[in-house]
C-alpha cells in the first residue's frame, strides 16, 4: 500500500463525527400561581355574604368573626364616614371613649411630670415615668417605646420640644384626647382601661379599633354601641344633613361588612 494512501486512512479515522444539534424542547407553560393562604381565606369569606347589603350590628359582627380565619387574634375595626367638610374647622370631629370591655391591647403609658406627681403615676401603672431624662432620651435616641404619652399642663412647654417627633407618630399629648390633665391617675387608669381616641381624616373618616375577634359578639356590639353613641354625640352643629353616611365593621384580615343599624 502506497505512503499517500496510508496518509489518506489515518486522516479519514480521525476525522470528528458531526453531532446532531438537539432541537430544543418546547417550552412547558408556567404554572398559575396559586392564591395565598390568607388570600383563599378571604375569598371564601366574601362569598359567604352579600357585600353590597346592609347588615344589623350582631350580624355583621357575626360574619366579621367568621371571616377572621389568621392564626393570631384578629382586631375589629369600624369604618365611619362622615357627612361633615373637614376642610371647615367649625366640623371637626374628635374625641375619646373609654370602651366597656376594652381594646385587647395591652399599651405602654409614658408620664412626664414633675417629681412630686411620679409616685402618683406609677402606682396608677404607668410602664414609664420622668421628666426632662425622658425628653432628652427622646431627642437623643429617638426613644418611642411607649404608645401613650400624658403630661400636665405645666410641663407642656417641655414636651413641645419634642412635637414634631412625637406629633407624626401620633403620640403628642393633646387636651381634647384627655392626655394633658392633672389628673393623672384618671389618665392612665383609662388609657390602660381600653381609652381610644377619634378624629377625623381628610376623607372625612374616623376609624377607630373596638377589639379582638375572640371577644365574640355581644362584647364588641357593646364595645360598638359606646363609640358610635360617642361619634353622635361629636356631631357639629354646622354639619347639616345625614351625618352617619356610612358604618364598615372589619377585622385585620378580612372583608369589610356594611352595617345598618345607627345610620
Amino acid at each position: 500500500m502506497s505512503e499517500k494512501v496510508k496518509k489518506e486512512e489515518v486522516k479519514a479515522e480521525k476525522k470528528p463525527v458531526a453531532k446532531k444539534e438537539a432541537t430544543p424542547a418546547a417550552k412547558a407553560p408556567a404554572p398559575k400561581k396559586a392564591p395565598k393562604p390568607f388570600e383563599r381565606k378571604e375569598r371564601r369569606a366574601k362569598l359567604e355574604f352579600d357585600k353590597t347589603k346592609l347588615h344589623p350590628v350582631d350580624e355583621a359582627l357575626d360574619l366579621v368573626i367568621k371571616g377572621a380565619t389568621a392564626k393570631f387574634d384578629e382586631s375589629v375595626e369600624l369604618h365611619v364616614r362622615l357627612g361633615v367638610d373637614g376642610r371647615q374647622a367649625d366640623q371637626q370631629v374628635r374625641g375619646t371613649v373609654v370602651l366597656p370591655h376594652g381594646t385587647g391591647k395591652t399599651l405602654k403609658v409614658l408620664v412626664i411630670c414633675k417629681p412630686e406627681k411620679q409616685d402618683e403615676a406609677k402606682k396608677a401603672g404607668a410602664d414609664h415615668v420622668g421628666a426632662e431624662d425622658i425628653i432628652t432620651k427622646i431627642t437623643s435616641q429617638n426613644w418611642l417605646d411607649f404608645d401613650v404619652c400624658i403630661t400636665t399642663p405645666d410641663m407642656m412647654g417641655i414636651v413641645g420640644r419634642v412635637a414634631k417627633i412625637l406629633g407624626p407618630k401620633g403620640l403628642m399629648p393633646n387636651p381634647k384626647s384627655g392626655t394633658v390633665t392633672t389628673d393623672i391617675k384618671k389618665a392612665v387608669t383609662d388609657a390602660k382601661g381600653g381609652k381610644v381616641e377619634y378624629r377625623l381624616d381628610k376623607g372625612n373618616n374616623v376609624h377607630v379599633l373596638i377589639g379582638k375577634a375572640s371577644f365574640g359578639t355581644q362584647k364588641l356590639a357593646e364595645n360598638y354601641a359606646a363609640i358610635i353613641a360617642a361619634i353622635i354625640k361629636s356631631k357639629p352643629s354646622a354639619a347639616k344633613g345625614t351625618f352617619l353616611k356610612s358604618v364598615t365593621l372589619a377585622s385585620s384580615m378580612g372583608p369589610g361588612v356594611k352595617v345598618s343599624q345607627g345610620i
